[in-house]
């Protein structure tokens, strides 16, 4: 098990050697965002604005009308709706190269309670024009998805976990931005899920196997542009499908896929994620059954859509 900030952190580290024009922004919690190796080793390409996140996106844009390839780096609550305007006047707008890679999205801030737990911040972003947002499973998928988000031209969204959550990839996967990777093959039902709740996902098919439903398992770690073809296959094969992400009901992933499903105008769907409630402080676990994101609730909508 390992956090998805830590692969950030570590990534960003074998980028820097080979792009000299990459440049992190920080507002204040280095520590946090894991960025402080990359301020020891790479100081003349990191800036630290304190606690001004509008200030961030400001000199992010700045620094990619330059050649230079910025990174703002908070957390994700702050990355996505303090920094909003900005984003959307200075970077979306013009179309720079600027990426915006949070750490605390979810629930995962846990005990530090609503005010610190990004739950719309993906669908927030993903309305924004030009803008490209990415949620990673695991370790190994958000090093490399970090390194891909870096090699494309555009503005990106991506977020992180603070805890530690199990190992799905190693250290050979290949995933392709704006494309969903299958994890499990099946017919009968299609889960789709985004981010660190992927092992959630993982567990209720293996749930679901063991009582003899089929499920196809999709890591649509791209929330946008979302593999449509993908969804409609799902679709077509499967017909009935549920959405698993640690996000707002609305605006999400689920959303997305429903977007999609509408104009199929055909398929049954079940949303799994925050039930539209702001959080609150607790352990982390008791939150996402407190939204009944968990291998159970997974387990009995499959039964009741295939019924």
């Amino acid at each position: 098990m390992k956090a998805l900030r830590e692969a950030f952190g570590d990534e960003l580290l074998e980028l820097a050697k080979e792009y000299p024009e990459l440049y992190v922004i920080d507002a204040d919690i280095g520590k946090s965002c894991k960025t402080t190796e990359f301020q020891a080793r790479f100081c003349k390409q990191h800036v630290n604005v304190g606690i001004a996140e509008q200030n961030a996106a400001g000199v992010a844009a700045g620094l990619a009308t330059l050649g230079k390839i910025p990174i703002v780096s908070t957390y994700a609550i702050f990355g996505s709706l303090r920094m909003c305007e900005q984003i959307r006047q200075e970077i979306c707008y013009p179309n720079l190269n600027v990426k915006v890679m949070c750490s605390h999205g979810g629930l995962t801030p846990a005990n530090d309670g609503a005010s610190h737990q990004a739950i719309e911040d993906m669908g927030v972003m993903r309305t924004l024009p030009n803008m490209t947002v990415i949620a990673p499973a695991d370790y190994y998928s958000a090093r490399n998805l970090v390194r891909k988000a870096v090699e494309m031209y555009g503005p990106v969204y991506m977020r992180f976990t603070r805890d530690a959550f199990p190992f799905i990839y190693d250290e050979n996967i290949q995933l392709e931005i704006g494309k969903a990777n299958l994890l499990k093959e099946g017919n009968d039902i299609a889960v789709i899920a985004s981010g660190e709740i992927m092992s959630v996902a993982i567990n209720a098919c293996e749930a679901l196997e063991k009582e003899g439903i089929n499920a196809r398992l999709l890591d649509m770690h791209t929330i946008k542009p979302l593999d449509e073809r993908a969804v409609v296959e799902a679709i077509e094969e499967c017909g009935a499908l549920i959405t698993v992400e640690d996000h707002n009901i609305i605006n999400g992933l689920g959303s997305a896929v429903a977007e999609v499903m509408a104009e199929c105008g055909k398929g049954r769907l079940k949303r799994i994620g925050v039930r539209d409630k702001f959080g609150e402080s607790g352990p982390y676990e008791e939150l996402l059954a407190s939204n009944g994101i968990t291998v159970e609730e997974i387990v009995k909508s499959a039964k009741e859509l295939l019924k």
